[in-house]
């Protein structure tokens, strides 16, 4: 189902290899979407394939390539910016917040028992919302969708060990980081570019990454190329010599080397594996 507010558009779907047909995620691709997978069940996420071990949450921007593989039972909430962003919502829980800007990890949410219980409570009152036509229902809708984010930011934290406020200014780093990666990753590739735009030493960087990632920000940053490298490869016609030159690589036989490197694989056997 979809609801339609004027520009505002907000649906639910059922996620599960048997009820989702082909088009039904490409038609959605350019909305932001949140994801309740249950345990055991099985997704992709781009070119990742992930085995549920408890319920758990997941938080998507648009363009990027969802499929269930082996899942009974999922919930997709999609939603359009004009339906709720930053521009009227508070930062952290916004579209641009930590679960949204969040390039260390792809942003799952593990929930135990009774987190999982809450979360489907409010997705079934979202379903009967859905079903309202009254004056009401498009801010009712809202205020779901903004309780499972304010929830899910709450628990993130909790997971990371950020949640006291001593630790907000860590949070807000992370989510300045995040953001700046997402934006900048085609013409910024270095650690030091980064630093820059924080104000702080790439040593800093490094130390403030650490607080929840593994990955130091030199691999995030050439993670972040190599997925959208494989969004183009797989997804568009783009020659490899077109998408070296979109990620600011002026030698494209310098970008195939750094491909191969970090994948294991070139350019072009990737796109044939896909295919």
């Amino acid at each position: 189902m979809i609801k339609e507010f004027s520009f505002k558009q907000f649906g639910n779907l059922e996620f599960s290899k048997s009820a989702l047909q082909d088009h039904a995620l490409t038609a959605i691709e350019g909305h932001i979407k949140i994801l309740f997978i249950p345990k055991n069940a099985i997704i992709q996420v781009d070119f990742q394939e992930i085995a549920m071990e408890t319920d758990a949450l997941l938080f998507i921007n648009p363009n990027v390539v969802l499929k269930p593989c082996e899942t009974v039972g999922g919930q997709l909430m999609h939603f359009n910016k004009d339906f709720y962003c930053i521009e009227i919502h508070d930062q952290e829980v916004a579209c641009d917040g930590i679960l949204y800007n969040n390039v260390f990890e792809i942003p799952f949410i593990n929930l135990n028992q009774a987190q999982s219980d809450d979360i489907q409570r409010i997705i079934r009152e979202i379903q009967v919302e859905m079903n309202n036509e009254d004056s009401s229902t498009e801010e009712m809708l809202r205020i779901l969708l903004k309780m499972i984010i304010l929830k899910s930011t709450r628990i993130w934290k909790e997971q990371h060990q950020l949640a006291t406020k001593d630790q907000q200014t860590d949070v807000q780093f992370l989510r300045k980081f995040s953001k700046l990666v997402e934006q900048h990753y085609k013409t910024r590739h270095t650690v030091a570019d980064y630093a820059d735009l924080l104000f702080v030493t790439p040593k800093n960087l490094s130390k403030k990454i650490g607080l929840v990632s593994k990955a130091t920000p030199n691999e995030i940053i050439k993670n972040r190329i190599i997925l959208e490298s494989k969004r183009l490869l797989a997804h568009t016609t783009m020659t490899v010599k077109e998408i070296a030159y979109s990620l600011n690589y002026e030698d494209d036989a310098y970008f195939i080397r750094f491909f191969t490197k970090n994948t294991g694989i070139s350019p072009i056997t990737f796109r044939k594996q896909f295919k």
